[in-house]
């Protein structure tokens, strides 16, 4: 996932592009032209999205997802959580997975999540990173 993220710990970013005529943020990236119907197209800008977000929905992935997802068909599967998360600075919705131990029981439409490095999968040879959506801990 070349140029979707950027950084680490605290300073980790999803990575999108902003048009300059209409303003409108995109994510994945888009690096060829404006994807607003209603925008004559202008320069697009590459812009790190806001970290926080809220839950937007989610749900859990109970089945293994085709390719180009990697995953070891010989190990048994395990369920995943995903989470739409609103970036309302961007007024924008990101889909991703939720960091791992994170159940669709620990969740609540409007909870605030943060964007943070994952592991999709490794192997010997390779680690494939993806980004995280963990809950953000209320501190009393």
């Amino acid at each position: 996932m070349a140029n979707w993220f950027t950084g680490t710990g605290e300073d980790f970013r999803l990575l999108g592009t902003r048009c300059s005529d209409c303003a409108s943020v995109f994510f994945p990236r888009e690096d060829v032209h404006c994807r607003n119907p209603g925008c004559a197209g202008g320069a697009l800008v590459e812009v790190p999205l806001s970290p926080h977000g809220r839950v937007w929905s989610y749900t859990d992935g109970r089945y293994r997802p085709p390719s180009p997802y990697v995953s070891d068909p010989e190990l048994p599967w395990r369920p995943y959580t995903l989470i739409a998360v609103e970036l309302p600075a961007e007024r924008i919705v990101v889909l991703g997975q939720a960091v791992p131990g994170v159940t669709v029981t620990d969740l609540t439409v409007g909870m605030d999540v943060r964007a943070v490095p994952g592991v999709l999968y490794e192997d010997a040879e390779t680690t494939w990173t993806t980004w995280h959506w963990r809950p953000v801990e209320v501190r009393t």
